[in-house]
């Protein structure tokens, strides 16, 4: 069995073994799409993989749209080159559901891949010429926050975007330069509508996408390299609209144990490659199936009726409102604290946490008690039923394997959003600050986890964070058992509202978060006794 369209031909035995194939002409469609193309989406990754070519798939299974997305791919060209074009621009989609069982989908609504490379003219002339069409409706992305970014972390022009700024649209060597250039394409075809839909986890992430946009346009009609009437195009409307959305679906690496199952059922050519630029990409992607997509609905050339494959389209401010439920309450701050306790208490799986009493009190607490009274209901997602699912669907699914380390990540990019909204929200509506007990907790949780010693006293690697080498001196010199002289040494970062999202002196919570992390160092246990005490 292998995955294209020759491997493809025995359906039934495909089916056989329990496979979900596209119930359309492929053929027919990709004919339609390369002449007709209406959906372009940039980020040839897993989220993509899993999410948005899986709801076109199954609008194509129910005729409500007969043609498919062009994926383009413009950070690592080796995914298309080694595993969407040999197989045919097939995927396969494991499901992994919480009782156990899984669902295989050949996915194949991908009709054509392209490669972002202004430097081959064959690839950069294809995207030219569907930029250029009156089909195309909508441009997504997932490419990362950052990757809508023209400047680094010090907020200097990052160099290629400053090289691309004097050269113009012909041939810009930055991912997003090139974004601008083909939609300059489309500007010069005619003014043409589009949506330039911007599906990537941060919030205002369609704000992120204008000003990278607005960025190139206003440089290169400042220097006359483009038509004067570029920078009013980009800001009209009514031809080219960057609306928000809020995303919502996990979908953790390809894993060692959902790859034995589909070599067990015959495939072949199944291992992951790690190409050069050390991007992890596999023919399949496994997935939880729970999945929210609420995008502003902003539609300048109109669009297909997506909503029928289960996204959800509202207003702007309906949408912050979404982003926030989740950010804020319902999910991030749920997962911030598993990761943090979950990595000093030497756990390795997520779902695993959600069997340790203390740690599902924990995450009940912050989310049900400490923070749902903030929250604004969005109206289209209710916070409650949401948090329901979170903890009783998809944080305890045991087929799911993510980390806590994984979620660990950037962590001190977080906590400001993720709970520091909460208590400013406290202080806002004159609620009683004392009433936050567990999210303090989490701080001084974080705070231990930076001395890298886990609550059996050994040593472990913290994950990845730009602000380890700012942070972890404040620890640095605290052992195990040292007491309440520990707190001279955290107070200074106690105080920096840019971690926090306030300053935890003035915000009256940092004699409780200090007295917190005490406990956490008095020795090897503290942590979990700790955990008892207070949950």
């Amino acid at each position: 069995m292998k995955l294209n369209e020759l491997g493809l031909k025995d359906k039934a035995m495909w089916e056989a073994k329990g496979y979900k194939l596209p119930q359309y002409d492929r053929e027919k469609m990709i004919e339609a799409t390369k002449e007709n193309p209406f959906w372009v989406h940039f980020g040839a990754g897993n989220i993509f993989r899993a999410f948005q070519a899986n709801v076109a798939q199954n609008l194509l299974n129910e005729g409500i749209l007969d043609r498919g997305i062009t994926v383009v791919e413009g950070f690592d060209y080796e995914i298309i080159e080694k595993k969407y074009r040999p197989n045919d621009n097939y995927s396969i989609l494991v499901t992994l559901k919480g009782d156990g069982s899984i669902e295989k989908t050949v996915v194949g609504s991908i009709a054509e891949s392209c490669i972002l490379d202004s430097e081959n003219d064959v690839e950069f002339g294809r995207l030219k010429e569907i930029f250029s069409k009156d089909s195309l409706q909508i441009a997504t992305f997932t490419i990362t926050e950052k990757g809508y970014s023209l400047v680094d972390g010090k907020g200097d022009t990052l160099p290629a975007v400053e090289a691309d700024f004097m050269a113009g649209p012909q041939k810009p060597a930055s991912y997003i330069g090139k974004v601008a250039s083909l939609l300059y394409s489309r500007y010069v075809a005619g003014k043409k509508p589009i949506a330039m839909v911007s599906t990537d986890n941060c919030s205002h992430n369609g704000d992120k996408l204008y000003a990278a946009m607005e960025g190139f346009a206003t440089a290169w009609e400042k220097a006359g390299l483009v038509d004067k009437g570029f920078v009013e195009y980009i800001n009209d409307r009514s031809k080219v609209s960057f609306p928000w959305s809020m995303i919502d679906k996990i979908t953790p690496r390809p894993d060692p144990s959902v790859e034995d199952i589909l070599k067990a059922d015959g495939l072949e050519e199944l291992e992951p490659v790690v190409t050069s630029k050390n991007t992890y990409v596999a023919p399949f992607v496994n997935a939880e199936e729970t999945e929210y997509l609420v995008i502003e609905d902003a539609f300048p050339n109109g669009r297909p009726a997506l909503e029928k494959g289960g996204l959800i389209f509202t207003d702007k401010e309906t949408v912050d409102k979404v982003e926030r439920m989740k950010v804020c309450t319902c999910l991030n701050p749920l997962h911030t604290a598993l990761a943090v306790m979950g990595c000093l208490l030497g756990y390795t799986k997520i779902s695993e946490e959600m069997k340790d009493t203390e740690l599902v009190k924990l995450v009940k607490t912050i989310g049900y008690v400490e923070g749902l009274p903030v929250v604004v209901n969005p109206g289209v997602l209710d916070p409650k039923d949401f948090i329901d699912t979170v903890l009783t669907v998809r944080v305890p699914n045991p087929f799911m394997p993510d980390t806590p380390q994984r979620i660990a990540t950037d962590t001190s990019q977080k906590l400001a959003i993720r709970f520091g909204e909460t208590i400013k929200n406290y202080k806002k509506n004159n609620m009683n600050i004392e009433d936050l007990k567990l999210i303090p907790l989490v701080f001084a949780g974080w705070m231990r986890y930076l001395m890298a010693i886990d609550d059996n006293g050994k040593a472990f690697e913290l994950s990845p964070d730009p602000l380890l080498e700012t942070v972890c001196p404040y620890v640095r010199d605290i052992k195990l058992g040292d007491g309440s002289e520990a707190i001279a040494k955290i107070k200074p970062l106690l105080e920096k509202e840019s971690i926090w999202g306030v300053n935890l002196a003035s915000a009256g919570l940092e004699d409780k978060v200090a007295n917190y992390f005490v406990e956490l160092i008095a020795g090897p246990g503290a942590v979990r006794n700790t955990l008892k005490k207070y949950v």
